[in-house]
């Protein structure tokens, strides 16, 4: 398809005033609406459709947005129709709007589903953005994979970087594959962290300290070293060197984790993500 990258979608004037509309108002719904509240942007702009009626209730209540139950001429008066709901759900989702598009931008947060497979729900639709943003997000701190179709102008692009910049980072990948090293990285990244603070908890109270204490220090410590390293200008193997005195406790530690193989079993976990993203994208867009 011809790109359109100097097409009239979303000028950079219109970017304050974009009108959102989310398909679906869960969890990395309500944090991004959140999120674009705190940055500037009005409740006036946002509109979510949600088919239950107390997450309705929810959001117009916190948030102050339009909530409908499903999607009318109004919810599709919008520039960037923002897909959130559940990968299995979305075909179904998608059905009534199909056909109906006509200068929308739409960006699909839906783990594992295609571009290809998102557009020829949507009546071969060309306009798209793949995002996988990670739990995190809910806090401010999350950082976003981003994949745009060819047809994504320049504006468009900016328009959801500045959607993703309000629940933490972004970053834009060069193929639509590498959606997968992404998911296997950051997208499942904090459930590693969580199960490698709770082996250093369980690993503290085996040494005698009690589970309050080896809980707080487990997870100030991931705290601590992720704060230095992001804030550093250095390698973070250098930081981990300056931690390692030679014949001391950290090199003991260190050489056990080496020998036992844990950079090969870390590696070996996020091939396997990454292998049942892939999976997980022929299983979704098989309908």
């Amino acid at each position: 398809m011809r790109s359109s990258r100097n097409s009239s979608l979303l000028t950079p004037h219109s970017l304050p005033n974009m009108k959102i509309t989310f398909l679906g108002g869960g969890n990395m719904a309500s944090a991004l609406i959140g999120g674009m509240l705190q940055q500037g942007f009005s409740a006036n702009d946002i509109q979510v459709i949600e088919l239950q009626a107390t997450g309705r209730e929810r959001l117009q209540n916190e948030f102050g947005v339009r909530a409908a139950e499903s999607l009318d001429a109004e919810a599709l008066d919008c520039d960037v129709l923002l897909l959130a709901v559940k990968p299995q759900q979305m075909h179904a989702a998608l059905a009534p709007v199909a056909g109906q598009l006509v200068r929308q931008l739409v960006v699909s947060i839906a783990a594992g589903l295609r571009l290809a497979d998102l557009s020829r729900w949507l009546g071969g639709y060309p306009t798209l953005v793949r995002a996988m943003p990670n739990t995190p997000a809910l806090i401010g701190m999350g950082v976003t994979g981003l994949y745009a179709d060819d047809n994504v102008s320049n504006a468009g692009r900016e328009a959801v970087s500045r959607i993703m910049h309000t629940v933490g980072k972004s970053v834009w990948l060069d193929s639509e594959a590498q959606m997968d090293a992404v998911t296997a990285i950051s997208g499942s990244g904090p459930a590693y962290v969580f199960y490698l603070i709770e082996a250093l908890q369980a690993a503290g109270e085996n040494l005698g300290l009690s589970a309050d204490t080896a809980r707080l220090l487990a997870q100030e410590t991931f705290v601590g070293a992720a704060t230095l390293a992001v804030r550093s200008n250095e390698p973070t193997a250098v930081l981990r060197e300056r931690v390692t005195s030679k014949g001391g406790t950290t090199a003991a530690a260190l050489r056990s984790l080496t020998d036992d193989g844990l950079p090969s079993i870390i590696e070996t976990a996020a091939r396997a993500a990454a292998m049942r993203g892939a999976e997980m994208g022929d299983e979704l867009g098989a309908g």
